[in-house]
């Protein structure tokens, strides 16, 4: 994938626990764990994840079975499987990418934007009647809340 980054494990390397760095990894071998950073992971084409991803940035051409939770900036690319949920400010998903699991999209401070009122209609509303206070028109139902 990207042999030129900070650090590289190949395809041939098998981790059981928890794989910890600060700057920068492209990753294409095995891991039954977490991997932890405030850095960028790169998972290769090659690598497969079972377990949740904590980074600052993340790239994934591999296959994540696991949450992944990132502080900047999340990108699928075309050939990526991830099953299990994502939370990022920024979500890039190419064309082909497997995702199955919930996603929030959160910009940095922790709240989405709040949504713009739905239009009102003017004029008469459904069935015929005035549009006033006593008779508002029907509204549709807020937004269902992926996490909690």
């Amino acid at each position: 994938m990207n042999p030129q980054s900070a650090n590289f494990l190949s395809s041939d390397v098998e981790i059981k626990g928890t794989l910890s760095f600060g700057q920068a990894l492209t990753f294409e071998g095995k891991i039954e764990g977490e991997i932890k950073t405030q850095g960028r992971v790169v998972i290769g084409q090659k690598a497969i994840v079972q377990g949740d991803v904590y980074a600052g940035a993340v790239v994934i051409a591999g296959r994540v079975t696991g949450n992944v939770i990132v502080t900047e900036r999340c990108e699928l690319q075309p050939e990526a499987q991830l099953i299990g949920d994502l939370k990022s400010p920024k979500l890039l998903i190419g064309e082909g990418a497997t995702f199955i699991g919930q996603s929030e999209v959160v910009p940095p401070g922790g709240r989405p934007p709040a949504s713009a009122p739905a239009p009102q209609p003017s004029g008469p509303a459904q069935g015929g009647a005035p549009n006033n206070p006593q008779n508002p028109p029907p509204q549709s139902p807020a937004p269902r809340r992926l996490f909690g």
